[in-house]
């Protein structure tokens, strides 16, 4: 696939792939006998990946770590499993915060639903009794 299939594909700029590629963050693409990249199988499934944990809110800084241990072979499995459990931590935690958050914005929605109604209540007296 051309980078113009792949950034159409995964919903990413033609530039932010060749960033992911210059940083390490996607291992260096397929490329064809004139140069052009030529997304592979294996080099989708980076972008993916990289997609998929950028969505999550992994930092640039970790993924290039995790790619980096990648590239040095299964030496690192134990590195990586540790890198990829610490990230799963620190995403169940921001889970559990942002469902704090959103219990308290639904108690919050809830309160105005009441006042709402309480107000529309007190609207139907006064025009019933007109004052």
């Amino acid at each position: 696939m051309t980078i113009t299939e792949v950034s159409q594909k995964y919903v990413i700029s033609a530039d932010t792939l060749r960033y992911y590629e210059r940083i390490g963050l996607i291992p260096t693409v397929t490329r064809s006998a004139s140069g052009v990249r030529d997304y592979q199988e294996e080099d989708l499934n980076w972008v993916n990946f990289v997609k998929c944990m950028r969505g999550a809110g992994l930092s640039i800084e970790v993924l290039v770590e995790y790619v980096s241990l990648f590239q040095k072979g299964d030496k690192t499995l134990q590195a990586r499993k540790d890198l990829l459990i610490e990230q799963r931590r620190q995403l169940v935690k921001k889970m559990e915060d942002m469902q704090e958050t959103l219990s308290r914005l639904n108690y919050k929605i809830d309160n105005y639903d009441e006042k709402i109604a309480k107000g529309d209540k007190k609207l139907r007296i006064r025009k019933k009794t007109g004052k």
